[in-house]
């Protein structure tokens, strides 16, 4: 119905997204987005990288390999539509020990699944050629791994919707979803919504959020800080656009980088720390109730009885900036703790499930009326296009 109202909690890129895809295919509807914050993309859509991902790492056939493919092409044009900067500024996958090969081999095997576009297999001398100044045994080149200004895609994505008769509402912490004969109230304290249909896109209160629609408990959000380092002015040069490790495949984080920013600017991260608090930005971020939340959940404990290794290494390298260059120095030498200095944080949304898994896949509910994006995980910023249009599409089949 040309009508109706649908209601959207989260003004980051994934629920902007699907507000904007809303009004394209269902020109009259009312979309009202409701953020707890007083901007657009203030939590993980203005704390990330800012690249826009090729497909390399995704299981071929995963709904995440697909919907990355889709939305890189998506989101390109869309920049270009709206003259939003975006750099093609390739990317190098670099193994720096022999025990890597393997798992460069069977990464190489991935991206070609995924046919990531222009990829090639460099030698050291290759990966001279491209990043003058990093190091290694072998690499993987993808050309067309990109940056962008996502909260700029995001702002943009908040303009169409609004000149499509929507809004966005700032200053609306949802504490409050109802059932109201078959349509759905929302409340924020003594603010009420009723609409025709809900999608909840919280990011890292989506487990919390969709709890008050009455959805299952499982998976639950638990926050990991990912730290940042800025590469001093004199040495910025010496990365023209992305060196990645070889990602671990027991975790769904990609490992300590360089990435240049459209800004110019290079900056090298982010690392993994369990988080103390949802918006646990800071070491200093302290929160009971969150910390409580993450204890009686069983799959915390399993999953720290599996990976307190890595956790130790992780918060040794977030505590010494000498620890965390460490690691990255292994791909450009020349670049060490007194060539950074640190640069902020951000918190990434990741699910949890019962047994202990780290949820690498999106994960969608639906309840009637409404529906729940339970884990949006990277790359959503660059798949935000193609998610809207699956989101949408399940919602009104």
């Amino acid at each position: 119905m040309a009508d109706e109202t649908i209601g959207i909690v989260g003004a980051g890129i994934v629920g902007l997204a699907i507000g904007r895809e809303i009004t394209l295919r269902r020109p009259g509807t009312r979309v009202v987005v409701l953020e707890k914050e007083n901007d657009v993309a203030l939590h993980q859509t203005g704390h990330n990288s800012g690249v826009v991902h090729a497909g390399i790492y995704y299981t071929p056939g995963s709904l995440k390999a697909e919907l990355c493919t889709r939305g890189r092409s998506l989101l390109k044009e869309y920049c270009q539509e709206r003259q939003i900067a975006y750099d093609e500024c390739g990317k190098l996958v670099v193994a720096v020990r022999a025990d890597e090969l393997g798992r460069l081999d069977n990464l190489e095997k991935r991206a070609r699944e995924n046919a990531v576009p222009g990829l090639r297999r460099v030698d050291p001398a290759g990966i001279r050629e491209i990043e003058p100044h990093a190091a290694g045994l072998a690499a993987l080149h993808s050309p067309e791994t990109a940056i962008t200004d996502f909260p700029g895609v995001a702002r943009a994505f908040a303009d169409d919707i609004i000149a499509a008769g929507g809004e966005v509402r700032f200053g609306w912490p949802v504490d409050g979803i109802t059932d109201r004969s078959g349509r759905t109230e929302v409340t924020s304290g003594e603010n009420r919504l009723v609409v025709d249909r809900l999608i909840i896109c919280a990011g890292i209160y989506s487990d919390r959020v969709a709890r008050l629609a009455g959805d299952q408990q499982e998976p639950i959000i638990i926050p990991f800080r990912g730290e940042y380092m800025r590469v001093n002015d004199d040495k910025a040069d010496m990365v023209r656009g992305m060196i990645y490790p070889v990602p671990d495949p027991r975790y769904p984080f990609l490992g300590v980088h360089f990435t240049r920013r459209v800004t110019g600017i290079v900056e090298v991260g982010p690392n993994a720390v369990l988080a103390t608090a949802k918006e646990g930005y800071k070491r200093s971020n302290f929160s009971v109730p969150d910390l409580a939340a993450l204890a009686a959940w069983p799959g915390a404990w399993r999953m720290a009885k599996q990976h307190w290794r890595t956790g130790v290494k992780e918060v040794r390298g977030s505590l010494s900036k000498s620890r965390y260059m460490a690691e990255a120095m292994q791909y450009v030498p020349e670049i060490g703790a007194a060539d950074v200095v640190r640069a902020g944080a951000g918190v990434r949304a990741q699910a949890l499930d019962r047994d202990g898994s780290l949820v690498d896949d999106f994960r969608i509910h639906r309840m009637g009326p409404i529906t729940a994006v339970r884990n949006a995980p990277s790359p959503a910023a660059t798949s935000s296009l193609a998610i809207a249009g699956h989101v949408v599409g399940a919602v009104f089949d």
